[in-house]
């Protein structure tokens, strides 16, 4: 029918029949997405339910707050991390609306149809993740309860305002994010498709820009007046600080990336000359691929050491030691977080990486060897790993030096080395994890693909 054509205006279950091939056609990059979402999905509604079912008793007042922060940390990291990945699933589908524009979809029907894509896979996710939350809330409800923060079982109240808390979130934050992705699909002219498609024309827009930079002055700001407040207010006051930092380096991400891939590049040619040349390039052509995979290293760093060692800040500076069950308050306040940041940056790292497997291919058709490719995306996935621990370090330290400084007058923070080298190796394995096996068909099997898109 005339309706059903693309170029005569297609009716709204055209779209979602385009939408639901897509989705099977880009396996990889939605399932990436779908996994971001759910988890994100089961860490909003596990939390919702402890909170609900510590509130109004008695035996519970003392965690009952530790639960609502462990929550608002959680749900900051998941509007972070799948706005990231639903930023980089955008960049590996430009050459396919490219495509779609050019043969006649016009601008309103191609917005329907990448918003479509998103409620599709939020839907499905946050219907998965609202069931998975009870099971994921009994055993943090264990935990709580089995290391001494709790003196009675976390009691779970099925009550329905966190299982809607958690279906509303899911697609919420994906459709929000997929609203960035859609003005960039209907702005690409149709004969865009036809240039190369992995060199990145333009790494940040104007609103990015401005938004990245307010919150960075304001994290700064945050820092100087945290130096000047009582030592009651100074620890609370570092834990934004650095989610503030956060947000104001998420938004300058990729330019940072790229000045500091410049700086370390002359070093990375001399230490491996032809794979780190070929790493180096790969990240500045790119910056927009490559930042999904950076900021939840950047994130892990930075919450986990700002969490852990302000607790550990705060009892040298009082002389205390914490044992029991004071010791597991900051790993709960942000476990969870963590353990969600630690999937994200398996997570992008093989999706950011899966683009390069057919310039691999090309690279091994003119020669390369394959242990040649392997230093190749494993520099560039340390590179990118490199940068994420610089900057989740710093914002860490600039919050911590703020709060000793609140204390004692000095910039001063104290920490474990030992925590410390456990989350750099835990983020450094992930990703080398993910690129490792996103790449070894392509490093090592057949030259050319072995199935092509329907």
């Amino acid at each position: 029918m005339r309706g059903d054509r693309v170029c005569g205006g297609p009716r709204a279950p055209l779209i979602l029949r385009l939408a639901w091939r897509n989705v099977r056609n880009d396996r990889l990059g939605f399932a990436a997405c779908f996994l971001a979402v759910l988890t994100a999905v089961v860490m909003v509604g596990g939390n919702s339910l402890l909170v609900a079912g510590s509130a109004g008793e008695e035996d519970l007042d003392g965690v009952t707050g530790i639960l609502i922060l462990s929550a608002f940390v959680s749900g900051f990291v998941s509007v972070f991390v799948v706005a990231g990945m639903l930023g980089l699933h955008a960049v590996r589908r430009r050459r396919t609306w490219g495509l779609l524009r050019s043969i006649g979809m016009t601008a309103p029907q191609l917005r329907r149809l990448v918003l479509a894509e998103a409620l599709t896979l939020a839907l499905a996710a946050s219907a998965l993740g609202s069931v998975l939350a009870v099971p994921y809330a009994g055993v943090a409800a264990g935990f709580v309860r089995e290391v001494g923060l709790a003196p009675v079982d976390v009691p779970l109240r099925i009550t329905p305002v966190p299982f809607v808390l958690a279906f509303v979130a899911g697609p919420a934050v994906t459709l929000a994010a997929a609203l960035g992705a859609a003005r960039r699909a209907v702005r690409l002219k149709p004969l865009e498709v036809l240039r190369e498609t992995h060199v990145q024309q333009r790494i940040l827009s104007l609103p990015r820009m401005g938004i990245g930079s307010a919150a960075l002055l304001g994290g700064l700001w945050m820092a100087d007046e945290m130096a000047r407040m009582p030592v009651k207010e100074a620890e609370p006051m570092a834990f934004g600080t650095t989610m503030t930092l956060c947000v104001g380096v998420g938004a300058l991400g990729p330019v940072i990336l790229t000045g500091l891939v410049r700086m370390l590049g002359p070093v990375l040619t001399r230490l491996d000359p032809t794979p780190g040349r070929l790493a180096r390039a790969a990240l500045l052509t790119a910056p927009g691929r490559v930042w999904p995979m950076v900021a939840p290293v950047m994130l892990t760093m930075a919450l986990a050491c700002t969490f852990l060692f302000a607790a550990s800040t705060e009892a040298a500076f009082k002389g205390i030691t914490r044992t029991g069950a004071a010791a597991w308050v900051a790993p709960l306040m942000v476990g969870s977080a963590i353990v969600f940041t630690v999937i994200s940056v398996v997570n992008a790292a093989a999706v950011a990486m899966a683009d390069q497997r057919d310039s691999l291919r090309l690279l091994r058709q003119i020669g390369a060897l394959p242990a040649q490719l392997v230093r190749t995306v494993c520099w560039e996935t340390l590179i990118a790993t490199g940068v994420g621990v610089v900057l989740g370090t710093a914002i860490a330290a600039l919050s911590l030096s703020a709060m000793g400084k609140a204390m004692t007058g000095e910039l001063w923070f104290t920490g474990s080395l030992v925590q410390y080298a456990g989350l750099l190796a835990t983020c450094v394995v992930g990703g080398l994890a993910g690129t490792l096996a996103a790449t070894r068909e392509a490093r090592r099997g057949p030259l050319l693909p072995t199935s092509t898109p329907r």
